[in-house]
């Protein structure tokens, strides 16, 4: 698990410093970049799609994992909009309550 933490962690100073980067050359807009491809039906858009398809589904787990208690399920609207940006944190977090055991990291109240 010590790789995986140190994974997590190199992607969030990635995603931090690409944030800071992007918001500096182009401002907050996020929703015109990210649905001018998928309407247009570019490649862009495919990937866009597929992408937030994903982060529905990290979301849709994170209130699974928590049995779908009140936290787990704010837990799951977070983790879409704000993306490896709130999910690796949260993972950081998930692995040290878990104690590196990987059947209670993933599966939280169903282990």
């Amino acid at each position: 698990m010590t790789r995986f933490r140190y994974a997590l962690i190199a992607m969030t100073v990635l995603i931090v410093a690409f944030t800071v980067a992007a918001f500096a050359n182009g401002g907050i807009n996020l929703i015109t970049p990210f649905l001018t491809p998928i309407l247009a039906l570019s490649w862009q858009g495919q990937f866009n799609v597929d992408f937030a398809c994903y982060l529905v589904l990290s979301g849709i787990w994170m209130a699974w994992r928590g049995g779908f208690s009140s936290e787990s399920i704010a837990l799951g609207v977070l983790a879409p909009p704000l993306g490896i940006l709130f999910f690796a944190p949260y993972l950081i977090y998930l692995v040290g309550k878990s104690n590196g055991d990987p059947r209670q990291l993933l599966l939280g109240v169903h282990a």
